[in-house]
């Protein structure tokens, strides 16, 4: 972390509250359009001051836990929205689960990874990270992804996209082993694979006190809430566009999935132009990785529990931009160093995924 202060900013303390405030005023008079601008601008300053209070928690545990913070955090909240929506919306949402999943799978794979490879390349031509980091998260992805999003097409006792019970019970429980795993892996067992090479993270200023981090936790919590609800009550006036524009319901979840990742992935951004392309690697993949194998098991349970219908098999084009991207990954994430052309590859496999979900 290149600069960390002892006392925190005076608009990353007011912001969230300011954004709870236009939260309870749009749920207390929900419709007016002056209090949909209002929220959009409360959600992009809730962004900005989450990804402030990550970092400063990142400063004070240290790499790779900084990077765990955000991802998890981001993450377990997603999960309660999506669990939330399930609920309430019945088998009509029996596939939000899997669009929210592959959605956050293609911004953070390819739209966050290839912007903070070509911001990165623009700015300092050349990047390094370990690639025994990088190939470990690879290969935990591409388990996660194929086994969750493809395999229910190809099972025998359901018809895709489905699973039976004992199966969706199997891949909850297997999702959630691996990535704890993983995160086991990263954190304790082979931390050093996933820390910059020649201990690259420079640091210009000493860590924040414990007051100050904890502070930051507590409002990186708040704020993170904050994106998500506020995405929440703006999510049937994207929905309501949507429609009126002729797109794809899919469409609606990548601008949901897009605004919920957006403190991860200005975070990620930040760390490649600071010429840190390996904290940006770890929070990317690992936003990713948290994102499938939280996300699992909890609509597994969820859907188990309650006797829900849970369609977690995504179609052909889908499964061959997914393969795609995880080939591609592996190929551009497997020398060590980084230029612009793996940026733009990673931004192409984007811009034709968007540009698919809306004419399919």
């Amino acid at each position: 972390m290149t600069t960390t202060s002892t006392v925190l900013p005076r608009w990353t303390l007011f912001t969230p509250i300011a954004a709870w405030i236009v939260l309870c005023a749009a749920l207390l008079w929900p419709g007016h359009a002056i209090l949909l601008v209002l929220v959009g601008i409360a959600l992009a300053g809730s962004v900005f001051a989450g990804v402030h209070h990550a970092e400063v928690v990142a400063h004070r545990v240290g790499e790779p836990f900084g990077t765990l913070v955000l991802a998890v955090a981001v993450t377990v909240i997603e999960v309660a929205l999506i669990v939330s929506v399930m609920i309430g919306g019945g088998p009509e949402k029996a596939g939000l689960a899997r669009d929210t999943v592959f959605a956050a799978v293609m911004i953070v794979c390819n739209g966050i990874v290839g912007l903070c490879l070509l911001m990165g390349g623009l700015r300092h031509r050349e990047q390094d990270f370990q690639i025994r980091g990088a190939s470990a998260a690879l290969a935990v992805l591409a388990s996660l992804s194929v086994l969750s999003l493809v395999m229910p097409n190809y099972t025998s006792q359901n018809l895709g996209p489905m699973l039976s019970p004992s199966q969706l019970a199997f891949a909850g429980v297997s999702s959630l082993v691996l990535y704890c795993v993983f995160v086991f892996v990263q954190t304790v067992r082979h931390r050093d694979y996933f820390l910059a090479a020649g201990d690259g993270e420079h640091h210009h200023a000493a860590p924040p006190s414990a007051r100050v981090a904890m502070v930051s936790a507590l409002l990186l919590l708040v704020s993170l809430v904050a994106v998500v609800l506020l995405a929440k009550l703006l999510s049937p006036a994207v929905e309501a566009a949507v429609h009126r524009a002729g797109l794809p319901e899919a469409v609606v979840g990548i601008v949901i999935a897009a605004l919920v990742l957006l403190p991860e992935g200005l975070a990620a951004l930040r760390a490649a132009r600071a010429d840190r392309l390996q904290t940006s690697l770890n929070l990317a993949l690992g936003s990713a990785l948290a994102s499938i194998g939280l996300t699992i098991p909890t609509v597994a349970v969820v859907t188990l529990w309650f006797h829900m219908p849970l369609a977690l098999g995504i179609g052909g084009r889908d499964t061959v931009l997914l393969v795609l991207t995880l080939i591609v990954g592996t190929l551009t994430l497997g020398t060590g160093r980084t230029t612009i052309l793996q940026g733009a590859v990673h931004l192409s496999l984007f811009a034709a995924y968007l540009f698919l979900s809306v004419a399919p």
